[in-house]
């Protein structure tokens, strides 16, 4: 290992992927709970963490401060809508047996990110990049005929993740304050429609007349689930201040191998030979398009630290330019990581 590599970030990155990795196992718990319950209480629950949290980290003012960030008011709206979508629809998968296909979605996600790039922020792909969404493009049309109907919870669930990654880095907020914000969005809607759930017998948190309550158990997982659902996150955005972001980039597929591996090997999934086929296209694409930017991001080292002449600078490297602008600091002045590439499911 890397001398200079921060240890104690590089474990904040791996336990946010590997608590991510396992999510489906507990939500699976919660079989019981309809999934829009579910989801209603993940909201709530989460919220009042991460609101907790952040006005003790950063005082009373951090909401003031974050939608202070220009177009943040309404993007983080839309992005809580998106990512709100993308919890509810991986938790209705999970528990209607899909766990392998929402791993596909995770698997894809990154590169779901690359086309976006270019059709939204008209970024560049380099060769070796078309290649590989060529290659994602054929596995998906694999996993088309292999299933016999289109991937639609995979696609759904990577396209809706990308689109909140598309809107979170156009915002520039910080990724904990975002979520905070984005939560507060959603949390009255929530609980209005958990409260009116509750007095006509949808509900079942408490109990009412003759309909049965879900239990202590599923209450406690419920709320449980909340903290489950921030913490990843805050340990993720303490991660990418103390680690390279290449090494966050390769770290991400834990999470989408564990699903899957939690899909077939725990809860009995099928994972048949045209399974293995199409996602075996998934995970070449994503092996070339890792090393394709492993290798540009050793060539571009290599060429800012040599001379014309090809010898080594012998003059120290110049300190890097003070950013235009900054997302937002803690208390003690440390800066605040944007938001990740992809998380929380």
């Amino acid at each position: 290992m890397n001398p200079s590599l921060d240890r104690r970030g590089l474990w904040f990155a791996v336990g946010a992927y590997v608590a991510w990795g396992v999510m489906p196992l507990y939500w699976h718990l919660l079989k019981a709970v309809p999934s829009f319950q579910i989801i209603l209480h993940r909201i709530l629950w989460s919220t009042l963490f991460v609101a907790l949290w952040l006005g003790w980290r950063y005082g009373r003012g951090w909401i003031k401060e974050t939608l202070r960030i220009p177009r943040a008011r309404w993007m983080l709206a839309l992005s809580g809508v998106l990512v709100a979508f993308n919890w509810g629809l991986y938790i209705w998968a999970v528990n209607a047996g899909h766990v392998v296909e929402s791993s596909l979605g995770y698997f894809i996600n990154p590169l779901f990110n690359v086309v976006l790039g270019v059709l939204v922020l008209h970024e560049r792909l380099r060769r070796l990049q078309w290649i590989a969404v060529a290659v994602a493009g054929i596995g998906v049309l694999w996993l088309t005929f292999d299933y016999g109907r289109f991937p639609w919870i995979a696609i759904a669930l990577a396209a809706s993740f990308g689109g909140y990654g598309l809107i979170r880095k156009l915002v520039d907020a910080p990724a904990v304050r975002g979520l905070g914000i984005e939560g507060l969005y959603l949390v009255m809607p929530a609980i209005v429609w958990m409260l009116w759930s509750e007095t006509h017998g949808e509900g079942g948190f408490v109990a009412h007349g003759t309909a049965p309550a879900w239990g202590l158990t599923a209450n406690a997982l419920l709320i449980f689930g909340g903290i489950l659902t921030a913490l990843p996150l805050i340990g993720f955005a303490e991660a990418v201040r103390r680690i390279p972001y290449t090494i966050v980039g390769v770290l991400q597929y834990i999470s989408p191998t564990l699903q899957l591996a939690c899909g077939v090997l725990i809860l009995g999934e099928d994972f048949e030979r045209g399974r293995a086929i199409g996602f075996g296209f998934i995970w070449l694409a994503l092996l070339l398009f890792v090393a394709e930017g492993m290798l540009h991001a050793r060539h571009g080292a290599a060429a800012r630290t040599t001379g014309v002449d090809g010898n080594a600078a012998t003059r120290p490297a110049p300190p890097a330019p003070a950013a235009s602008h900054a997302p937002g600091a803690d208390r003690r002045g440390r800066p605040v990581p944007d938001s990740p590439p992809g998380s929380a499911p």
